[in-house]
């Protein structure tokens, strides 16, 4: 479908919103619509012959998130190439029940490449809401420009979702979202700015711990209306990083697992991965039907033009190391990614796809932070990882990201340096800034030397950042930080630690550029958004460099 006709099925598809297909409706089937179907809809990991479709019925009143009540029922769900679901695509009846939360996830196949579908589920005689989904080109397709939505790190506390409403006006071919789409904290724990006020307050109302909790924290989530909205309108394609969980977790436990008050740690993980399974509309094991969500790193194929390959860092990787020195960082035997992830991940960089998009969940580009005042030392600490920081000789290191597991780092950019791999790009989120990144195989020779990739991270959607924590208007007193940061990392060509929002990737077969927007004030629902940067990699070079701003049509 070209760009116009898409722009135009967008500018017409004005019920594809929860709100929006809400108002269709008779008053009488209104108030159904928004009983049973309560959480909205959603789609995912979009293949070029099938799409993740998603939603969750309440079929009584007692039916609630996380309560186990309620009977086994069978939903229909149907998608179509038309809103008005004349010329169906395909349609079945899926069952579920207390045992999955009520939700439904089913795979509809047999759809046609690069193609918008509508789709929705009925059950009792009311529809959801309608939503809008495309599939992935054909595999030896070449497409002429993708575009994507990047986002991360959305703590519901610390504010309102008005990044995801702004990036639902966008012309997307999906959204990539790179961890912590949902916040374990309870009130008061983690939220707006240096005091950690809730501008909303968390459901359940303490740490969520158990499935029951997982499973009502997603549903808090999914009835925000900004988030709704933009699921309604574009496939989403997901992974995981700590708070979906617990603060920087790992295999073994989490900074923030208590084990003699908080139940074992691998079922604590298990609940949670079971309510992400149950509540995300995203294949698992490579399946959408339920399963004991152990697998969650996967491959999407978007034609010859991209393969966006989407890593899991928190399920395989060792503890934290406790120190930077005395080879802790640097141990061969620490892993982040596990044997068997970096693996796949290293063969799957042989593809025939032009641009390797990775979706990076913690970052990889090697970083030194310099000495710093204490309260802004301990401010960028805190928007960096808190805990995960360590220090030596007034020079901190992120243990919790790629800078902790050196071996596993250096394995990976040797293998694309020494099989000539080009056009590799790092879409990473984690630390509520924004980051274009060379990743030059040896970072103290920069510039001089090979440069095998680069790395584009985005800012949070409304998890506090520096200004925030150190309570200074934005663009102040960050920037003497950020300057002597890219004066000891000179491969960090681009850095914000303030501003809140999302980005668009624009991918053409000359290059990748992301588009960085920022936000307002998180506390106001209705806050404006605004072109903040942006930045580009050219096809074979390796290297960033500042783009013109994108002109929306």
């Amino acid at each position: 479908m070209s760009t116009l006709s898409r722009r135009r099925v967008l500018s017409t598809g004005a019920a594809v919103s929860a709100g929006a297909a809400t108002s269709a409706l008779p008053p009488s089937s209104a108030a159904a619509h928004r009983d049973h179907f309560r959480h909205g809809i959603a789609s995912g990991d979009p293949l070029p012959h099938s799409v993740v479709l998603w939603s969750r019925v309440t079929p009584t009143s007692a039916s609630t998130p996380g309560s186990g009540h309620g009977p086994r029922v069978n939903v229909r769900w149907e998608i179509a190439t038309d809103r008005r679901f004349r010329n169906l695509a395909g349609r079945g009846t899926a069952r579920t029940g207390p045992g999955r939360d009520h939700t439904v996830k089913v795979d509809a196949s047999g759809l046609k490449p690069d193609t918008t579908y509508f789709y929705r589920f009925t059950y009792d005689g009311t529809h959801s809401p309608i939503g809008r989904t495309r599939t992935a080109p054909a595999d030896n397709a070449s497409p002429r420009r993708l575009r994507f939505g990047v986002v991360s790190c959305a703590n519901l506390q610390a504010g309102y979702f008005a990044a995801y409403r702004h990036l639902a006006g966008h012309d997307l071919d999906a959204v990539i979202h790179l961890g912590d789409y949902v916040y374990e904290y309870g009130p008061g724990e983690y939220g707006y700015g240096k005091d950690d006020a809730n501008v909303r307050k968390h459901q359940p109302r303490h740490e969520m711990v158990s499935l029951a909790d997982y499973r009502q924290r997603h549903a808090q989530y999914k009835r925000d209306p900004d988030l709704g909205a933009l699921h309604a309108k574009v496939p989403f394609i997901v992974t995981w990083d700590d708070h979906e969980t617990a603060n920087d977790a790992w295999r073994g436990g989490a900074e923030n697992h208590d084990p003699a008050t908080e139940r074992n740690w691998r079922r604590r993980r298990a609940d949670a991965r079971r309510a992400y399974d149950e509540w995300m509309p995203v294949r698992m094991n490579g399946s959408a039907t339920l399963g004991d969500g152990v697998r969650l790193y996967r491959r999407l194929r978007f034609g010859r033009l991209a393969e966006l390959s989407m890593l899991d860092l928190r399920s395989y990787r060792d503890e934290q190391a406790s120190s930077p020195v005395f080879g802790g960082v640097s141990d061969p035997d620490r892993t982040i990614t596990g044997e068997r992830q970096l693996s796949w991940l290293r063969k799957g960089l042989a593809t025939d796809s032009q641009w390797k998009l990775i979706g990076n969940p913690v970052m990889i580009a090697p970083v030194q932070i310099p000495p710093l005042s204490a309260d802004v030392s301990r401010a960028v600490e805190r928007t960096l990882g808190d805990a995960s920081v360590q220090r030596v000789d007034g020079i901190a290191y992120n243990v919790d990201q790629w800078d902790g597991y050196t071996a596993d780092r250096l394995r990976l950019l040797r293998h694309i340096a020494d099989h000539g791999i080009t056009d590799t790009v790092f879409l990473t989120g984690d630390i509520h800034s924004s980051w274009a990144c060379d990743i030059p195989r040896n970072a103290a020779i920069y510039p001089l030397g090979d440069t095998v990739a680069t790395e584009l991270v985005c800012s949070s959607v409304t998890s506090n950042n520096l200004d925030d924590l150190l309570g200074v208007p934005p663009r102040t007193g960050s920037l003497a930080v950020e300057a002597a940061l890219q004066t000891l990392n000179r491969h960090v060509r681009y850095l914000n630690f303030d501003d809140h929002g999302y980005s668009v990737l624009d991918v053409t077969p000359a290059r990748v550029q992301m588009d960085w927007y920022k936000i307002g004030d998180r506390a106001d629902r209705r806050t404006r958004a605004q072109h903040q940067a942006s930045w580009a990699v050219e096809a074979g070079s390796q290297k960033v460099r500042p783009a013109a701003a994108p002109v929306e049509g």
